[in-house]
């Protein structure tokens, strides 16, 4: 007998996907826009792996009509991995067609609490090398974003006075 966790997964794959579907022949409501969090720690992302068999997502989602590109980003965050914003900075914005017309916005974000799964998926953490290559094809312009967050935090090597390493 399927688990109730099982159902809503599955509930989750076909909403997911007909709206995917659906939206992709009939915008109506044309370009929809979307906020997503970088949640980082050392060398990892806040990920996550999604329901709807898709692959990996950094987490956030849909704006709600009228609704605060902000506030798009703590609902989706608590919603999707149980934590909480508690700071939040805006690195870029960008157009997407890949799954929908979509405007998101991209935020380094600091949030507290418990990871926890919801109906869209599971919260993992993630190196670049092991998201890259199974990414939302809308997301992938925030690569670029996250291989520059990583070099950023990297320790210099020590150089000798003629600029060669040691």
């Amino acid at each position: 007998m399927p688990t109730l966790e099982n159902l809503r997964r599955r509930l989750f794959w076909i909403v997911a996907r007909t709206c995917l579907a659906l939206y992709r022949r009939f915008p109506v409501f044309g370009t929809l826009r979307a906020s997503i969090a970088i949640i980082r720690r050392n060398q990892q992302f806040l990920v996550i792996q999604r329901n709807d068999g898709r692959g990996l997502s950094l987490p956030g989602g849909l704006a709600s009509w009228q609704e605060a590109e902000e506030e798009t980003l703590r609902r989706e965050v608590l919603e999707e991995t149980g934590l909480r914003v508690t700071g939040q900075e805006l690195r870029m914005r960008y157009h997407s067609t890949a799954d929908v017309p979509c405007d998101t916005s991209v935020f380094a974000v600091q949030a507290t609490g418990e990871l926890k799964n919801s109906w869209e998926g599971s919260p993992r953490w993630m190196t670049i090398a092991e998201l890259e290559p199974r990414m939302l094809k809308s997301q992938r312009p925030v690569l670029e974003l996250l291989c520059k967050m990583c070099a950023a935090s990297q320790p210099e090597s020590p150089a000798s006075v003629d600029g060669r390493p040691q």
